[in-house]
């Protein structure tokens, strides 16, 4: 374990793009209103739609993830892992990151250090794997 002072600039890096995750989730709590239809909110943003469906006839991998995100932060969790568990699961984890990045601060913790531990070669199929899982849950729901 360190002290605050021998926390790594890369800790720091960590609890500030934690703050910035939750501050996005707010922000999108009251700038947006989920799509009904499961997918096409990130177009409030400015953002044009999504020709995959248009092209391809199947969502694109990320197909309902800003609509997701937006039931979550609206308060309905289970409405958001119907539509994509993809948005779901990066919700929860932007709701998570910085109250755990503070208790780590608090306990000594440098999560820099963890950070560059992490074997991540290791965790990319595994990522990948759960991504293509929500993508073809996606194509399923929307068939």
């Amino acid at each position: 374990m360190s002290s605050s002072a021998g926390f790594r600039a890369l800790h720091w890096v960590v609890v500030l793009a934690s703050a910035v995750c939750l501050a996005a989730l707010v922000a999108m709590r009251f700038a947006l209103t989920p799509d009904p239809a499961g997918y096409g909110t990130h177009e409030q943003l400015g953002l044009l739609p999504c020709s995959a469906p248009r092209w391809f006839g199947i969502p694109c991998p990320g197909c309902g993830v800003t609509t997701s995100i937006t039931w979550f932060v609206q308060g309905a969790p289970l409405r958001s892992l119907s539509v994509q568990p993809l948005g779901f699961s990066l919700a929860l984890a932007g709701s998570l990151a910085l109250p755990l990045a503070l208790f780590a601060t608090v306990r000594g913790i440098d999560l820099g250090e963890r950070l560059v531990r992490i074997p991540w070669r290791r965790l990319a199929l595994p990522a990948l794997a759960f991504i293509a899982l929500c993508w073809l849950y996606k194509i399923a729901a929307m068939a």
